[in-house]
């Protein structure tokens, strides 16, 4: 069983504001493939997902509050890790339909400017080598939101996956 660290589930304005942007994904996949929600996945539907995702039927959903997905299945995060800290200062992740995972930014903020860049979570997750597609309008919410300086997307996702260099293993481990 995972520890949750962070009790809090309450949505984050900037998560509210993302969910009314509608993401362009386009005919050639060249767009950013991105179903925000409005309100968090309850803990016992990510708890659910994710035992049959790893395929631990002991694990609970606790550490992640899942606020959208892509249009497979998979599923973008904040994944409780950082003690004591408030939910806007936890990484992103992904978590593909497919087994595939990612640490997509090491904060809300970080992830707003990842959006802005023209990457959605599963995008900056397998694809951070993409050329960056730059949309203005995802860049005035994260003018407006985001409390860290604009930072290319890939900046972003190396200084996330060398922070959390563990999470893909972590993830296995939940496997077994």
């Amino acid at each position: 069983m995972m520890e949750t660290i962070c009790d809090d589930r309450r949505f984050p304005p900037a998560l509210a504001d993302v969910a009314r942007v509608e993401f362009f994904y386009g005919d050639e996949g060249e767009g950013v493939d991105f179903e925000p929600y409005d309100v968090f996945d309850s803990v016992e539907e990510t708890t659910d997902w994710l035992r049959h995702w790893t395929g631990n039927h002991a694990l609970d959903g606790g550490a992640y509050r899942v606020f959208g997905q892509d249009g497979t299945g998979g599923l973008a995060a904040l994944w409780c890790v950082r003690p004591g800290r408030p939910l806007d200062e936890q990484p992103v992740v992904f978590m593909g339909s497919e087994g595939e995972r990612g640490v997509v930014a090491g904060n809300l903020s970080d992830f707003l400017w990842v959006l802005a860049d023209g990457f959605g979570p599963m995008e900056a997750a397998l694809y951070p080598e993409r050329e960056p597609r730059p949309d203005p309008a995802l860049a005035e919410l994260a003018e407006q939101h985001a409390n860290t300086p604009r930072r290319a997307a890939r900046e972003i996702v190396a200084e996330a996956r060398a922070e959390f260099g563990t999470f893909s293993d972590d993830l296995d481990e939940l496997c077994r």
